[in-house]
């Protein structure tokens, strides 16, 4: 179990405690951190320092998540991420996020679940790389044999699309997201083994000081 003096000793930290994928899966299987619902129109976010789930701010608008909402641990979005977005030279420094669209409701976060990567959206958000993956649950019975964001009924891909250009408007302040690019499976994949190096780059020196102290 991972412990490190920085985080809490006792719960492991969804971010760095827990691994992208779990042992002898599929690259293309990957652990989530569920930060929000479909049903949600308060924006919560993990609170880095302590692992706990807190509330960001309330939503402007009526607006909600088209899909399950959160993160892939031990992921980073950094100079590699922002090296697979042409146009910018940043990314968001948050770990990589991830939507993921289940037949069967779940209504509730802070919960792990296994999703099957199969595209994502390029998101630019004021001039940083924002990337959102997009999944679908691991053995769900309508879309667990989608393996591509292409097999997705358009309308789903659509909606993420309008969620995230308009999450963030405020009267009166441009609105400076662009989310024009969907992209499938494969760049997925190597968005996610991007913000991995980013990750480990940044955030490895937990893990060796963690082994050390064993």
């Amino acid at each position: 179990m991972y412990s490190n003096s920085e985080f809490n000793r006792w719960r492991r930290h969804p971010w760095h405690g827990l691994h992208v994928r779990a042992d002898d899966a599929p690259k293309d299987i990957v652990q989530v951190y569920i930060e929000m619902t479909p049903s949600d129109v308060v924006k919560y976010e993990l609170d880095k320092a302590s692992g706990f789930l807190m509330v960001d701010r309330p939503q402007r608008t009526t607006s909600s998540p088209p899909a399950l909402y959160g993160f892939i641990p031990r992921t980073y979005c950094a100079e590699e991420v922002a090296k697979r977005c042409p146009g910018v030279e940043v990314a968001d420094g948050d770990p990589l996020d991830i939507c993921v669209f289940s037949e069967r409701h779940i209504t509730r976060a802070d919960i792990l679940l296994k999703a099957r990567v199969v595209g994502g959206i390029q998101m630019i958000d004021g001039g940083e790389a924002d990337d959102k993956i997009v999944a679908v649950l691991e053995g769900d019975n309508i879309w667990g044999d989608v393996h591509d964001i292409a097999d997705l009924p358009a309308i789903k891909t659509e909606r993420l699309q309008h969620y995230f250009s308009t999450y963030k408007m405020v009267p009166g302040k441009e609105n400076n997201v662009k989310v024009d690019l969907v992209y499938g499976r494969e760049e997925a994949l190597k968005v996610i083994a991007a913000a991995e190096l980013d990750y480990n780059h940044h955030f490895g020196h937990l893990h060796t000081e963690a082994k050390a102290s064993e």
